[in-house]
């Protein structure tokens, strides 16, 4: 991963999943980032399809990234596959959420 997409991906840690009190991130629900001459393009997916904070967290994920500097443009889809499971999660959320040892 590049210097941009870890910087991008470092501000999205501000973007916090409403029901489960956690960054995207570390939940696991951001799938990819990349960076080509100022847009940046995510992929993301949510904990599960009917979640009622898509859109919420969607443009959470597209207003953080644009407050990185040098990004002008952010493209952020929402996808199903593969389907999320708890084991897309970091360390730091499984022992949050007690899934860990």
């Amino acid at each position: 991963m590049g210097e941009k997409e870890q910087e991008v991906r470092e501000a999205l840690k501000d973007v916090i999943d409403p029901e489960l009190g956690f960054n995207v991130v570390d939940i696991g629900l951001i799938y990819g980032i990349t960076v080509e001459e100022g847009k940046v393009e995510i992929v993301m997916t949510m904990t599960t399809p009917g979640c009622p904070a898509t859109s919420y967290l969607q443009n959470g994920v597209r207003e953080r990234a644009l407050a990185v500097t040098g990004i002008r443009e952010a493209d952020v889809q929402v996808v199903w596959m593969p389907p999320w499971t708890p084991e897309m999660m970091s360390e730091e959320a499984k022992r949050y959420f007690g899934w860990a040892v």
